[in-house]
């Protein structure tokens, strides 16, 4: 059974898309999962791989409903471990060249039904550790 939280996260995560592919990235993957995690979104561009966490807040009448802490504070310890080892899993079963650039980024989506918009705020380059 799909939550109600997990449709609110895919609309984010496909808003996501589109708003990458609209800025040049291209789309390498998305919900590339192990059974120790998952990770939202990969995009390229200019030689550097994006690793997205994304995170969709749901808004009323442009006002974060029952929020009270940026939806990237989110990404808490053991999320940044878990993803850290899915990274690594990814680097080696895609065969990543060591040279190539990748970088941590934290999308925040913000869904307003009733506006019928979305704001995005992108964190990049997140310490894991």
């Amino acid at each position: 059974m799909v939550t109600e939280k997990r449709k609110i996260g895919d609309v984010g995560e496909n808003i996501l898309v589109k708003h990458l592919m609209k800025h040049k990235y291209k789309i390498l993957d998305k919900n590339y999962r192990k059974n120790w995690g998952e990770i939202d979104v990969v995009a390229s561009k200019d030689e550097t791989i994006h690793f997205f966490e994304v995170k969709t807040i749901r808004m009323l009448g442009g006002r974060v409903s029952g929020e009270t802490h940026d939806p990237e504070d989110n990404v808490h310890v053991w999320k940044r471990k878990r993803m850290s080892r899915v990274i690594q899993s990814y680097l080696e079963e895609k065969r990543v060249p060591e040279e190539i650039e990748w970088q941590v980024d934290v999308a925040a989506i913000f869904l307003d039904f009733t506006l019928k918009e979305a704001k995005i705020r992108i964190t990049e380059d997140i310490n894991l550790n």
